[in-house]
């Protein structure tokens, strides 16, 4: 499908600092939890590598600083590599979301280049962490994580719980006994499997949802967030990026998410956090603005994940 001329994404002050590219609904594993329902049966979309390319060039031109590549499993895809090498040839910043069952080394030598982190989710121990996934998964993506602590590959966890009462601590020590650092704790959230049946609800978001960000998913469809999926504003198959992040449909997306939300207390997202990066405190503090979100319901420390 031929797309109209680029209109350009503005820059300053409201120009995006992050970009999700919501690749793939494939994956091995079927997490009870997972927010946009990925699993053995989903597929990879209507997306084409020209879309995505097309979709990379114009947030480098718009001085879009990272972007993280996530679904589904993004391994799973098999253009992942080649739009990530394409990306950082744009000299974007790369998160990869991985479940991390399945890296083998072609995987492993592009992760080692400058430029490029791995995130993953971790439920626990062994038995919990293979209940969520209905697969034996714990020992291969441990594995991962610890030859990624070796390779020095970035590595981000999020230590991902469904009891309330649970602190997530004793994850958090395992994954710093392996060497990780950067460790945080979020709850499921309310979305796909994880809304148990109800639908969508934006008291589930942050409420900073679409503020320097937006989520592109493997039909092409553009969203505020990788959470708001439903609250679709525009397709990049139909047109450009820039277009639809400047109209009408993301604005009024962005009102109603914003509606009845108090901004006055602290928050860890947003451009106005007081969070930096050379913050170590994961606990209180993130890592980096741009790319933080923290849900309402309930609070949390983590990014958006499966």
């Amino acid at each position: 499908m031929t797309v109209a001329a680029e209109a350009p994404i503005a820059k300053g002050a409201g120009a995006l600092g992050l970009v999700w590219l919501d690749l793939t609904r494939k994956c091995q594993l079927a997490c009870g939890h997972c927010h946009n329902e990925s699993g053995p049966d989903g597929t990879h979309g209507s997306m084409t590598t020209e879309d995505w390319t097309r979709v990379l060039d114009e947030a480098a031109a718009a001085g879009v600083p990272r972007v993280q590549f996530t679904g589904g499993e993004v391994t799973m895809h098999p253009d992942a590599p080649t739009l990530i090498e394409c990306a950082l040839k744009l000299g974007l910043a790369v998160e990869v979301y991985s479940n991390m069952v399945h890296l083998d080394e072609s995987w492993w030598s592009l992760l080692r280049q400058d430029n490029i982190s791995l995130a993953t989710s971790y439920y626990g121990p062994e038995d919990a962490h293979n209940a969520v996934t209905g697969r034996n998964s714990h020992a291969r993506t441990r594995a991962n994580i610890v030859k990624a602590v070796t390779e020095s590959v970035p590595l981000r966890v999020s230590v991902i719980i469904s009891d309330p009462s649970d602190t997530g601590e004793e994850a958090e020590r395992e994954l710093a006994a392996l060497g990780v650092r950067n460790v945080r704790v979020d709850h499921v959230r309310p979305f796909g499997r994880g809304a148990n049946g109800q639908d969508p609800c934006t008291d589930g978001l942050c409420g900073r949802c679409g503020d320097r960000r937006a989520s592109i998913g493997p039909d092409g469809s553009v969203s505020p967030c990788v959470f708001s999926t439903w609250l679709s504003v525009g397709n990049v198959q139909d047109a450009p990026l820039g277009a639809i992040l400047g109209g009408p449909q993301i604005a009024q997306a962005n009102a109603t998410i914003r509606a009845g939300r108090d901004f006055g207390g602290s928050r860890s997202c947003g451009p106005d956090s007081p969070c930096g990066p050379d913050n170590d405190d994961a606990r209180s503090c993130t890592p980096d603005t741009d790319d933080e979100c923290s849900p309402g319901t309930p609070g949390s420390e983590c990014t958006p994940r499966n």
